[in-house]
């Protein structure tokens, strides 16, 4: 394949960080076939440890439930890498074929708690309006401009402060949504059948499971397990979101200025992870690129940080500074950036 590192404005080159996202279309366009061979592989060497950690942490529980965590955790990390195949399933980016695609996502919702096609018709929502003020609520991570913050009373602060909270936010709210939320097609109640039918058959095939396990191994070893390694993947997974999207310099815009794929290249981090959790997160940290061309399988995504070296440089987030990101709760309009509460408070006073 051809190596590309720029892109080509005109007659000029641009640096890429500020680059019309729509240019590196072109240059990528070369990556989105799947392998049908690497996706299969893919899957196997997902799958088979995933199931083989998770018995040895049913094992490991006849001896000690503590001794059972560490084991869960691992197992976590490959029920994130499950749940991000059934994400490029969504795409149609894993498989050449549709059929396929949505059957596997099926499939491998049973596992990840999570109703493939009502999860998808979300995912694409947030895909389709990523960054844009007047479209947020479905998809995402609630966030308030500075005005809005000011503009609510009392007990409307302290909830989205309560709903913005870690502990909420990384804790509650994933078990929240991973096991309860998601039994209903929740904001869907009305959009028809599939989606009835999409969360009502993964949880009668997550029940079948459930009680199977129960009977073959004994309810508390397979609960706890099952429970512990879903709660861990869930934290996990909304941590990588959460991180994806809330950073200081992220793009969000109202309707008018809002550009899909300036919002999709720069509203987006490049998330560099060490190369462990980076094969265990399945390469969603190069989610700039993904939410720029999501057909791409993500197994090509390293490929196009190699192949394309500005692209790293963009909206790159390393794990020491996402934790920073913590304390970013309020987006200002006038100044472009999330912030704290604390510097919304100051601006707040300096105005009046």
């Amino acid at each position: 394949m051809t190596q590309q590192t720029d892109v080509q404005l005109g007659e000029s080159h641009v640096t890429a960080s500020r680059a019309p996202a729509h240019q590196w279309l072109k240059a990528l366009a070369p990556y989105k076939d799947p392998s049908l061979k690497r996706s299969i592989v893919e899957l196997i060497i997902t799958i088979v440890p995933f199931v083989a950690l998770w018995a040895a942490a049913v094992s490991m529980s006849f001896v000690s439930y503590f001794l059972t965590i560490p084991i869960c955790v691992i197992a976590a990390f490959f029920l994130v890498r499950l749940f991000l195949i059934q994400h490029d399933c969504s795409h149609g980016a894993f498989f050449k074929s549709r059929k396929a695609n949505d059957w596997v996502g099926r499939v491998i919702g049973v596992f990840t708690v999570t109703p493939y096609d009502l999860w998808k018709k979300a995912h694409l929502i947030h895909h389709a309006s990523h960054g844009n003020l007047d479209k947020r609520g479905i998809g995402d991570i609630m966030t308030l401009t500075v005005d809005e913050y000011n503009e609510r009373n009392a007990w409307g602060r302290f909830t989205y402060r309560l709903y913005r909270n870690p502990f909420v936010l990384f804790g509650i709210g994933p078990i929240f949504v991973f096991l309860l939320h998601q039994r209903l097609p929740i904001g869907f109640m009305k959009s028809g059948l599939r989606y009835w039918v999409s969360t009502m058959g993964t949880n009668l095939a997550m029940a079948v499971i459930i009680f199977a396990g129960i009977y073959w191994l004994g309810w508390m070893p397979f609960l706890v397990t099952y429970l512990c390694i879903t709660c861990i993947a869930a934290a996990i997974g909304v941590w990588l979101f959460y991180v994806q999207h809330q950073f200081e310099n992220a793009e969000w815009d109202t309707s008018e200025n809002w550009k899909v794929h300036d919002a999709a290249l720069y509203g987006s981090t490049h998330y560099d992870l060490p190369p462990v959790l980076r094969w265990l997160t399945a390469n969603i940290g190069v989610h700039h690129v993904h939410h720029l061309y999501a057909r791409i399988p993500f197994y090509n995504l390293s490929k196009i940080m190699r192949d394309h070296p500005r692209l790293a440089d963009i909206r790159r987030l390393t794990l020491m500074e996402s934790f920073k990101t913590v304390r970013l709760k309020l987006w200002d309009a006038k100044e472009r950036k999330l912030v704290t509460y604390r510097e919304a408070k100051a601006r707040r006073k300096a105005v009046a």
